[in-house]
């Protein structure tokens, strides 16, 4: 599952990136130029060095209050949310940055991220479609595959897969599973794809074609946990 965690130094360093280009920009944003722009502005950089989450955050509603137009410090607000687990939060702001700038990746990421664990997977699938179509990023590929799954878009999901099995670098990509010894390992992603092919094929009723997708699965990786219980639930 992608994880999108960032750490206190990357925000910090854009806080402080952010501030220094409005700085120079006086005349457009004087308010970056106030001390008290700059005192809450100090203010989040050393809670956000202390792991302080609420001092950090409420220094960031206090700079975007200053400063509404700047996407930075709303996205930094939406990352911080994230980080905190608080996905719905999270998903509400970084939604509204996709709304003000539908082709930012970074602004999309962090949407799909946050819509999926607060559980809204339509949405989530819509920004990491708008994402794929944007960079043709195969991992993201790869993450639509699942989601589609589990919105039973069978042939959607079924179609990806095949154009994802088509790619000679699915196989210089890996995932982590479990092993038959239930540890966590790396494996292909062509293997995964097999495996969830298989899934796809149990879902529309084919058990017996579900069997051969899981094999060739196994066939790759014998030690593959997920493809050998869905084997096992196939016949």
């Amino acid at each position: 599952m992608y994880k999108n965690v960032f750490s206190l130094l990357i925000i910090v360093i854009a806080i402080e990136s952010s501030f220094a280009q409005t700085a120079t920009d006086a005349a457009n944003k004087p308010v970056t130029q106030s001390a008290f722009y700059q005192h809450h502005l100090r203010k989040y950089a050393v809670a956000a060095r202390w792991n302080d989450y609420e001092v950090a955050k409420q220094a960031l509603y206090d700079l975007i209050l200053m400063n509404p137009a700047n996407d930075s410090l709303i996205y930094t607000l939406a990352v911080h949310y994230y980080d905190n687990q608080q996905y719905a939060s999270s998903m509400m702001v970084s939604q509204e940055l996709v709304t003000r700038s539908p082709k930012n990746i970074d602004f999309l990421h962090l949407s799909a991220s946050a819509c999926e664990a607060t559980g809204v997977l339509d949405r989530a699938l819509q920004n990491y479609e708008s994402v794929y179509l944007l960079t043709n990023d195969i991992p993201t590929l790869y993450k639509i595959t699942y989601l589609q799954l589990d919105l039973k878009r069978f042939t959607e999901s079924m179609t990806n897969v095949d154009i994802l099995l088509s790619k000679p670098e699915v196989d210089s990509l890996n995932i982590m599973s479990s092993d038959i010894q239930n540890n966590q390992k790396e494996f292909s992603m062509r293997v995964a794809l097999f495996n969830l092919k298989g899934l796809i094929t149990m879902e529309l009723g084919d058990s017996p074609g579900a069997r051969k997708f899981f094999e060739e699965a196994l066939k790759l990786a014998p030690d593959y946990l997920q493809a050998k219980q869905n084997l096992a639930k196939a016949k």
